[in-house]
């Protein structure tokens, strides 16, 4: 086997187009088997490139070349009525004086196909991650909207809590006065949504005083300060959220036909902090301050703050106060009663917590 037909075998035998092309009229001078079987008829020989590819950039391709540079781009050519993409690799080649280009062409439809269908997978996943993001952040607000944020990020971590005593806490303990008859007599969506403009107030004021609201049970409302986190003015700031309490339902009942009239009791104490269920997560706080702070509302007159001695002991030099008197309280025998009326300076009117009724 000599040489020269060699070398034409191995031409037809390789899975690539290959043409000879003439360097100034881009004519296709001659081209391997696989190069003719991708053109019907006169299978693109002796035609130009322009003709035979009309969207190749020949500008772009002429500039490269005169460059002494390869050029390397892409087609579109129909093979049986069907849309191929071809990848062109275009060079320069002189043998025994004569100057040529040698086109190298691939069929790289299915790579295409692969690479959109990477990309559409690709979207989709981005648009699933997105979903599962806006999920995650939802899931979260809610479950912040269940218990403090450290108990939250304990359980992200961990998957479980431990419960917690906490020696110095101050609770608040809140309650309406006629609530039921008011959701059964009125229109209940009307009261409710009364009564949520209302709690959101309230958040908000618990909040500006490094208060933490545990739970609302129906009408009642219940806040913390002194946990999760310790806190040394738990007594002042629980003292204060009451008292602008109080303050906001003033200013709301005297623009609003529907009067809201509560009662509040305070009280300092140990108290233990846990979440409560498995499947439906609830961070409550249990212990004799709870009782004791739920003893007191229970003694309150409406629009009424009570506390005990205890807990007046604690605030007394910076609230005002007054007497009530010695009554028996349940599971805590007798105590001194007080009412709480305001502070001695009032930090609760500053301007930026003078909340709209």
């Amino acid at each position: 086997m000599d040489l020269e037909r060699f070398n034409r075998m191995l031409l037809e035998s390789v899975g690539v187009g290959l043409a000879v092309v003439a360097t100034d009229s881009h004519e296709i001078l001659c081209a391997n088997r696989r190069f003719v079987e991708w053109f019907p008829g006169e299978s693109g020989i002796g035609r130009q490139l322009e003709e035979v590819f009309s969207d190749l950039d020949l500008s772009s391709l002429q500039e490269r070349i005169d460059q002494g540079r390869s050029f390397v781009g892409e087609a579109q050519i129909k093979v049986k009525r069907r849309s191929v993409v071809m990848s062109l690799h275009l060079a320069r080649a002189e043998q025994a004086g004569e100057d040529a280009l040698i086109l190298e062409l691939q069929n790289i439809s299915k790579v295409k196909e692969l690479e959109c269908m990477i990309g559409s997978y690709s979207k989709m996943v981005e648009r699933q991650k997105r979903s599962l993001t806006r999920e995650k952040e939802r899931a979260e607000k809610l479950l912040l909207n269940l218990m403090p944020r450290s108990i939250y990020e304990e359980l992200k971590t961990f998957g479980v809590t431990t419960p917690q005593k906490y020696d110095k806490a101050s609770i608040l303990m809140l309650d309406f006065v006629g609530f039921t008859d008011m959701a059964v007599a009125d229109d209940p969506a009307g009261i409710v949504a009364e009564l949520n403009d209302i709690f959101t107030a309230f958040d908000r004021i618990s909040e500006q005083f490094g208060c933490e609201r545990i739970k609302t049970m129906g009408d009642a409302y219940m806040a913390v300060s002194g946990i999760p986190e310790a806190n040394p003015e738990h007594a002042e700031n629980i003292a204060t959220a009451a008292l602008l309490m109080i303050r906001f339902l003033k200013r709301r009942n005297a623009t609003h036909k529907q009067q809201w009239i509560c009662r509040i009791g305070i009280n300092s104490g140990p108290v233990i902090g846990s979440i409560v269920g498995v499947q439906k997560y609830v961070y409550d706080i249990f212990g004799p301050g709870v009782n004791l702070a739920a003893r007191m509302e229970a003694f309150s007159e409406p629009m009424e703050i009570t506390l005990c001695e205890d807990m007046a002991r604690l605030i007394g030099n910076d609230f005002t106060l007054e007497e009530r008197g010695a009554y028996e309280v349940k599971g805590f025998g007798p105590k001194r009663l007080y009412q709480l009326t305001g502070m001695q300076n009032d930090r609760a009117s500053a301007p930026s917590l003078a909340l709209s009724a």
